[in-house]
């Protein structure tokens, strides 16, 4: 919408308020300021308003607005005056008006900050979350515009709005009077108005993929006359999979007189169908679309998976076309995968969807799986059928100009069939907004990535998201703290999944290794030492080794209170003959789950060498079934739970002699990828552990002054600032980092020998001269840097000795320093990624840490624990702590810097970027010797705004 010429030219319309959101029950709406072109709208949508819900906005009996109602509740300045409105299928459902008062009730304009605000949502709508959407909104936009408070008078009866009131989580307060409830909300986000919303948005998201995932019912829209074609290969796969619910073949091309085509009503139209149809596929030309859209829309059909190609992978062109495709489906409330999507499978008994383009579903087991890529999703389907592995769901997002992978973390994270979710990502949408709900979910259950498009520096084509623009290992240290298990191929994603889903988590790094083959069992153990594990020396079961003495051994590893995890080895038996037997497989899957099925509950990994059927067996050993729950799983499978086989497989020939409640124990043709993905397992399992006892962000006390700080910046940036920012002179750098109590050693210019002399006298000998030019700063190796000068005649030989070199003073701009304890030199860093939000960085001084990106990252704010793991995590970590004999240095002192930096530019989000370099970390204590720090206008968190969608 746009503004006419009868609003006030001074207040243009605000299109940055307008927003799609996610409603309680799944479906979509738009949220949009109200425009003098909404009279009829707002005419007709009153109309559609009960008695009840009248008297209870106006107080009164109020059946109809009078036109001084209307042109009051459409024209708004945006300012003082501002009304939002919710729209689905471009019509009204609810409004929300504010009118800025002053303190006696008044109309008022600024400086005047509380308004009194008011709902209206139609009958048919409420109970969807209308209103708690559209309170977050309109009380950003009354933050926006300076108001700081909401006035609300409801009457008692009115329960439903006094909920609205009670559960934002502002802080508010309530009282009785002239027989109405007066409610005060202070619109400042609180803690718990930011865990109300994000419950919230994850209800609503997850409820949305819940209609995709299980719908009722599914029309094909695109199903061929004739066999062949897209269309006709989903319904056909829908067929085969069993699908519990109604299916329906839509193709406007069918003859009049068809009724039915493979055994299922055959329509011309979403319309023709006598019901209304949860989910359509879309497998039309992408010109044929919208027309496919609109029918679906109008007929009440809640999600689309488009299977049709031709959008944003195809050009500026395409992408113009994949933006109206999600704005028509979203203005029906419709959520879509895709488009060019390769489809969605269900495993659970009670749906067995498969409105994909996979000839088979795979086996019903406990992975969560979803990609970006149509072939990449083909191939991992492949793959985890051939290892006997199971899964929940399937997604394949195709260009996931909506639905995306947030989405479904959002969904796994409660949906009790997933206890491993599986993600192939080729961009990150929203960074901030997938650390926090991967965090979350990884609190419960294993959260596995592989990250395409690493080092492109762009988004695949079709993928028109925000691009960051931090280094991809910056990427991947930020998903480790967030409890993210990344890892760099997809074979290495199932890998891990597979020994997730099926086993428990390892208490620890121990490691048994047992088997019949000494060479592997040694390529095992040093495979293990180098993933950072702590093997115990192989036990050799020699070649003659039997399927009872691998029960027995394991069950004896299992036993061992001093290892957590076991890997067993195998090489085929060699015959009497000579030759090897490899048909053994079955007896020593069976050996073998027998031991873990009756010993303590540890990860058991297999590494074969052409055993035929142990994998096989190993894999069909049972079903992964989660004991019975409440909420999301938090702890690994219980050896004891009931287990039953997969649909559509056999139970194993031993199953008489083996306890069903064993998990698959995965098996792996190299000893390197059973250890990397125990290796995933031990870190996952420690950062579980680490993350049930949250670290805390001190506050330091009287030691910040977040007041002066914020004084000083406003300052700075000025009234109107640069949307470039600026940096920071020495001395106004030094005095704003000073308010967060990090001290930065003062430096003097030094433009000619007698300034270096004079400056050298006041901050007492030994001094350090050092050049500041860009070229040579922090380059000691260049020879800008002079140490320890210990009077002034030392002094002035170096400073001429520093020109005669490097050039003149003008060009070099020498400072004088006093000298700082010896140390270990370090670097401190903080910036603004605006989509991935403020990240710290730590590592050594100097060029080869630079060189060979040593460096550890974590978000901002960081807790004491994130601090701690931060200078511990990089490679160069023993020289802090006592290498070679070496005194370990203060590094209770680091962090605790490391802690003050996060703080800073947590508090004031205009500090774009922090350095500080070098930090001195001596043996007590530790001196900053420079620092560099930016301002600038902050950039817009969508995080911490109201939920909405993604628009691009």
């Amino acid at each position: 919408m746009q503004p006419t010429p009868e609003q006030s030219p001074h207040h243009a319309y605000p299109d940055h308020w307008e927003a799609d959101v996610v409603l309680r029950d799944g479906g979509t709406a738009r949220i949009r300021p109200i425009t003098t072109d909404d009279a009829e709208r707002l005419v007709s949508f009153y109309e559609q308003v009960s008695d009840e819900s009248k008297y209870y906005r106006f107080f009164a009996p109020y059946p109809r607005l009078s036109a001084k109602d209307v042109h009051r509740f459409t024209h708004h300045d945006y300012v003082d005056r501002v009304g939002l409105a919710v729209t689905t299928g471009g019509e009204f459902i609810a409004t929300v008006r504010y009118d800025r008062i002053d303190a006696q009730g008044r109309p008022a304009t600024a400086p005047a900050d509380e308004a009194e605000v008011a709902f209206l949502v139609q009958d048919a709508h409420q109970g969807r979350g209308v209103a708690s959407a559209l309170l977050e909104h309109i009380a950003a936009v009354a933050r926006e515009r300076g108001i700081r408070r909401f006035a609300a008078e409801v009457l008692p009866a009115n329960n439903k709005m006094i909920k609205v009131f009670r559960d934002a989580g502002y802080t508010q307060r309530r009282s009785f009077e002239d027989g109405s409830v007066h409610l005060t909300l202070d619109l400042e986000p609180t803690a718990e108005s930011l865990a109300v919303q994000r419950g919230r948005e994850q209800r609503a998201e997850s409820r949305s993929v819940q209609r995709l995932l299980a719908p009722g019912s599914v029309a094909v829209v695109g199903t061929g006359r004739t066999p062949g074609g897209v269309g006709r290969t989903v319904l056909r796969n829908l067929l085969g999979s069993g699908y519990t619910g109604r299916t329906y073949a839509v193709n406007r091309a069918f003859d009049a007189g068809l009724t039915e085509i493979d055994g299922v009503p055959a329509h011309r139209s979403v319309g023709e169908i006598d019901e209304r149809v949860d989910l359509a596929v879309l497998a039309v030309p992408a010109d044929r679309v919208p027309e496919a859209v609109a029918d679906c829309g109008e007929h009440g059909v809640r999600g689309l998976v488009v299977l049709s190609a031709g959008y944003a992978e195809q050009g500026a062109e395409g992408r113009e076309r994949q933006r109206e495709l999600v704005r028509q489906a979203r203005s029906y409330g419709m959520r879509i995968i895709g488009p060019n999507a390769f489809g969605i499978i269900n495993t659970s008994e009670a749906v067995r969807l498969n409105a994909s383009l996979a000839p088979e579903s795979p086996a019903h087991g406990r992975i969560g799986l979803f990609t970006q890529s149509g072939a990449i999703g083909i191939a991992l389907l492949a793959g985890l059928h051939r290892r006997g592995a199971g899964l929940s769901t399937f997604i394949s997002a195709g260009n996931r100009a909506d639905v995306s992978g947030n989405d479904f973390l959002q969904y796994w994270y409660e949906d009790q069939d997933t206890d491993v979710a599986l993600l192939y990502l080729e961009s990150l949408g929203n960074p901030r907004k997938f650390t926090r709900l991967a965090r979350r979910t990884a609190a419960v259950k294993p959260v596995v990535v592989v990250k395409g498009a690493r080092h492109s520096g762009s988004n695949p084509p079709g993928h028109a998201v925000p691009v960051s623009r931090i280094p991809d290992a910056t990427v991947s240290a930020l998903m480790r703290q967030a409890g993210v298990i990344r890892v760099d191929t997809v074979t290495e994603m199932v890998d891990a999944g597979l020994l997730l889903a099926g086993q428990p988590l390892p208490a620890g790094p121990r490691v048994a290794i047992l088997g019949n083959s000494e060479s592997l069992g040694l390529l095992t153990y040093d495979a293990c030492l180098a993933e950072g594990l702590r093997p115990r020396p192989p036990r050799d079961l020699t070649t003659a080794a039997t399927p009872q003495d691998f029960r027995d051994a394991l069950a004896e590893a299992l036993g061992d209170q001093t290892c957590d995890a076991v890997i067993v080895t195998a090489i085929p038996w060699v015959g009497e003959n000579g030759e090897a037997e490899t048909g053994d497989g079955e007896v020593l899957a069976a050996a073998l789950r027998e031991a873990a099925a009756t010993g303590p509950a540890k990860p058991v990994a297999v590494v074969h060498v052409e055993i035929g059927g142990l994998a096989e067996a190993l894999a069909a050993a049972a079903g992964t079934v989660a004991p019975a729950r409440t909420g999301p799983r938090t702890a690994p499978p219980a050896r004891d739970a009931a287990v039953t086989p997969s649909p559509g497989e056999s139970a194993p020939e031993p199953a008489t002699t083996v306890p069903a409640r064993v998990g698959r124990i995965p098996a792996y043709p190299a000893a390197e990828r059973a250890v990397r993905a125990l290796a995933e397992a031990v870190k996952y399992a420690q950062w579980r552990r680490q993350a049930a006892v949250p670290g805390k962000v001190p506050d330091f006390g009287d030691t910040v002054d977040e007041a002066r700080a914020a004084r000083l910046i406003g300052a700075l940036l000025g009234p109107d600032p640069d949307p470039r920012g600026r940096p920071l002179a020495h001395d106004e750098a030094r005095e704003l980092l000073g308010s967060y109590g990090i001290t930065v050693r003062p430096t003097l210019p030094a433009p000619d020998p007698e300034a270096a002399a004079a400056a050298a006298a006041r901050l007492g000998y030994p001094v350090a001269l050092k050049t500041t030019a860009p070229h040579l700063r922090h380059r000691a190796d260049l020879g800008g840097v002079r140490l320890d000068l210990a009077n002034e005649s030392e002094l002035r030989r170096a400073y001429g000795e520093l020109t005669e070199l490097l050039g003149k003073p003008a060009e070099l701009q020498p400072v004088v320093q006093a000298m700082a304890p010896r140390g270990v030199d370090t670097v401190v860093r903080a910036s603004i990624d605006a989509a991935a939000g403020a990240v710290l960085s730590f590592g050594l001084a100097g060029a080869p840490s630079e060189l060979l990106g040593d460096t550890a990252h974590r978000l901002v704010p960081a807790t004491d624990r994130d601090a701690a793991e931060l200078i511990r995590s990089i490679k160069a970590a023993p020289v802090l702590f006592g290498w070679r004999g070496s005194a370990p240095v203060d590094t209770p002192a680091l962090e605790e810097l490391l802690l003050r930096m996060s703080r800073l530019v947590d508090d004031h989000p205009e500090v774009v970027s922090v350095a500080l370099e070098p930090v001195v970390v001596a043996t007590q204590g530790l001196t900053v010797l420079g620092a560099s720090v930016r301002l600038a206008p902050p950039p817009v968190r969508g995080d911490l705004g109201p939920r909405r969608l993604p628009s691009y």
